[in-house]
């Protein structure tokens, strides 16, 4: 992503919207992003970029393109080879089972829903019910905290670890790598960016690799429901995983399982917070606390953009769209639509029916959507119930990323 220090500073309704380009981004967009793609949207909601691709900001064309899989293409190797090359990262982000189509989708996914059954969801419910319990705790002891440290990067992280069987003890590391290989996502990097992704790749293998190797030696070790020995299993329920698959899924896992989290409960919590009307109301009717859940992935959804190429011909919209083309999904857009959303640039916590796309649509719709909803639900209402009041210390301090909406920073204080 480039931020450019040339272009004027404006009201989003000054802009000419033409002249907008998501690889050389205006300076001011990080703090306003809602607001060019809501004018993208009125103004062009399939919009050509300027390098030939086209971006998606309508509600009925994301849902479109999501639900027909036999036209668009999840599938990344084109858009890929030219920003990676044949490199770890390149390995990495097309062999995740996100960025590929069926039948090698269909096969990976199955040992996520396994992973994931009814049964397993209530034993990571019980867990999630601990840790969210341990860290309100430890907040209690303090004046002062920075929820993303504290609490929002701890939980999700502590969550798929547990799920994946990684020890305690290695557990910054899989943050540190995840965050590396994540931000090549965004639409540019820096060749320091892409030094550090294939580092963080060949680190993360490396180290799975010998947890795999462990694990085989030490099944006894291997806990039921738990992803890691699931995927090392793979061959024995009937799904056949190459080592390299095996380990991406694995590297996929612990990344997508906690990035997105971390994102939608700082996000919730800042909107909590912003809108005290909404606050109160969750805290005197803790049974809203589900549609809360859902008002925070549609405010601010924790993936801001997918992407898709178009298999063949076709038409969204009004524009016809050549085979081979790139499609930028911008979440945010759909999700701020007013054709499907009454006062969708407010934050209403009680909002039915709440058609959001944060977590897609269709065969790539997040595999991990109930755990994040599980975690959502656990943490508003622990949180909500143990503190009367939350405030801002200082102004949270939002990342320069626009395919993930990250909070860095968000300093509090409570009133018991």
């Amino acid at each position: 992503m480039v931020l450019r220090d040339d272009f004027k500073i404006m009201t989003i309704n000054d802009c000419e919207i033409n002249e907008f380009d998501l690889y050389n981004l205006p300076e001011d967009f990080i703090d306003n992003s809602y607001e060019y793609y809501n004018a993208l949207r009125e103004k062009d909601p399939v919009y050509l970029n300027p390098d030939g691709s086209y971006i998606v900001t309508s509600h009925k064309d994301l849902v479109d393109i999501y639900r027909n899989h036999d036209v668009w293409s999840s599938d990344k190797k084109a858009e890929f080879k030219p920003k990676f090359g044949n490199s770890p990262l390149f390995e990495h982000h097309t062999s995740s089972v996100v960025f590929t189509d069926p039948p090698a989708h269909t096969r990976i996914r199955k040992i996520f829903q396994h992973a994931f059954t009814p049964k397993a969801l209530i034993n990571i419910e019980n867990d999630i019910n601990k840790l969210v319990g341990e860290y309100v705790n430890e907040i209690m002891e303090k004046n002062t905290f920075n929820f993303v440290s504290d609490f929002s990067f701890r939980l999700p992280v502590d969550v798929v670890c547990n799920v994946l069987g990684v020890p305690k003890t290695d557990r910054s590391l899989i943050r540190d790598w995840a965050r590396e290989i994540l931000g090549a996502l965004e639409p540019t990097l820096t060749e320091n960016q892409f030094k550090n992704g294939c580092d963080a790749v060949n680190s993360f293998k490396d180290y799975l690799s010998e947890q795999v190797d462990f694990r085989k030696k030490n099944p006894q070790l291997n806990r039921e429901g738990e992803v890691l020995s699931t995927l090392i299993d793979a061959k024995n329920a009937g799904i056949r995983l190459s080592t390299t698959e095996l380990l991406h899924q694995c590297i996929f896992m612990l990344n997508a399982g906690h990035e997105t989290s971390t994102n939608m409960l700082s996000h919730g919590i800042n909107e909590l917070i912003k809108n005290k009307d909404e606050f109160r109301l969750l805290r005197k009717d803790l049974s809203q606390v589900n549609t809360a859940v859902e008002e925070v992935l549609r405010f601010q959804p924790p993936i801001q953009i997918n992407n898709r190429r178009s298999k063949k011909h076709t038409v969204i919209g009004n524009k016809t769209i050549p085979k081979g083309t790139s499609v930028h999904m911008i979440i945010p857009g759909g999700n701020r639509d007013p054709k499907q959303f009454d006062e969708p640039d407010k934050f209403k916590i009680s909002r039915k029916p709440n058609r959001h796309l944060s977590f897609g649509l269709g065969i790539h719709i997040c595999a991990g959507n109930s755990l994040a909803r599980i975690e959502g639900r656990v943490a508003f209402g622990k949180i909500i119930s143990e503190f009367r009041d939350i405030n801002l210390v200082s102004v949270p301090k939002l990342a320069k990323r626009i395919r993930f909406r990250e909070i860095l920073e968000l300093p509090l204080e409570f009133t018991r």
